[in-house]
């Protein structure tokens, strides 16, 4: 029997094969979970679409967290093509250019209020707009993706990881609020993983090189290794595991040199 036979799950943020939910979807997949997508627009949807479609997918949808309406018709159609969902992955952030790579006390409100709102309400409204599915299932796990920028300040991510570390604070509070509804809430901190979001951090290739410096398990981090994390915070495994943040950095997250 397969970890995840018999469950669904709600997959966000695949924007190409070298992002960490498809890596994620793809795990998930194989331990026998069923699989629904949502993408952020029209432009995206044709290339990733046809990226999803091997796992014959009832429910691709588009999805705005911007839009109130977007996410509660997403939280519909979960429940009336599933009847249920067992699994949520948040794989959700975004930070306007000009506060990521400028001076911090410059940012801008505006900016701040677009990075968090993206990056870190999402997971709120989400999960509150996809509950009845999750009640329907008698419970289940929500994941999302979180980086260490949200613990400590790393000099090119800056308002990211603010964002980051509201993340991290509305997952623990989420995890209380729907402890009693046996839905566990729990992040994942990857170490720095070559994909498209990276490339939008400035001098991401000298911090991956740096980070290699001090990590106690030598080797390249891959999105792969987050997966299995995935794959276990989603299954039964897990079922006494919630309000955590899993670092998978190859203890990066624990050295300072």
């Amino acid at each position: 029997m397969k970890l995840l036979t018999g469950k669904t799950a709600l997959i966000t943020g695949v924007a190409n094969d070298y992002s960490i939910a498809w890596a994620i979807a793809r795990a998930l997949h194989a331990q026998g979970a069923e699989l629904a997508f949502t993408y952020q627009n029209e432009r995206l949807k044709e290339k990733m679409g046809a990226l999803v479609q091997q796992f014959k997918p009832k429910l691709l949808t588009e999805l705005d967290v911007t839009k109130d309406e977007d996410i509660a018709r997403v939280g519909r159609q979960v429940l009336d093509t599933y009847g249920r969902l067992d699994i949520f992955l948040h794989s959700l952030a975004f930070t306007p250019k000009e506060d990521l790579h400028g001076d911090f006390y410059k940012t801008s409100r505006q900016g701040f209020a677009v990075s968090n709102d993206i990056s870190s309400y999402s997971l709120i409204a989400l999960s509150n707009a996809l509950l009845p599915a999750f009640e329907a299932a008698g419970g289940g796990s929500i994941l999302y993706m979180t980086y260490i920028g949200g613990e400590y300040a790393i000099s090119t991510y800056r308002l990211a990881g603010v964002s980051k570390a509201a993340l991290e604070m509305s997952g623990k509070y989420l995890a209380q609020a729907l402890g009693p509804k046996n839905i566990r809430v729990n992040g994942i901190s990857a170490g720095p993983i070559k994909t498209l979001a990276a490339r939008g951090i400035k001098n991401f290739s000298d911090l991956q090189k740096r980070a290699a410096e001090f990590m106690p398990l030598q080797g390249e981090i891959t999105a792969d290794d987050v997966a299995g994390t995935a794959v276990y915070l989603a299954s039964d495994l897990s079922s006494a595991v919630t309000g955590e943040v899993i670092h998978v950095d190859k203890g990066f997250h624990c050295v300072r040199g």
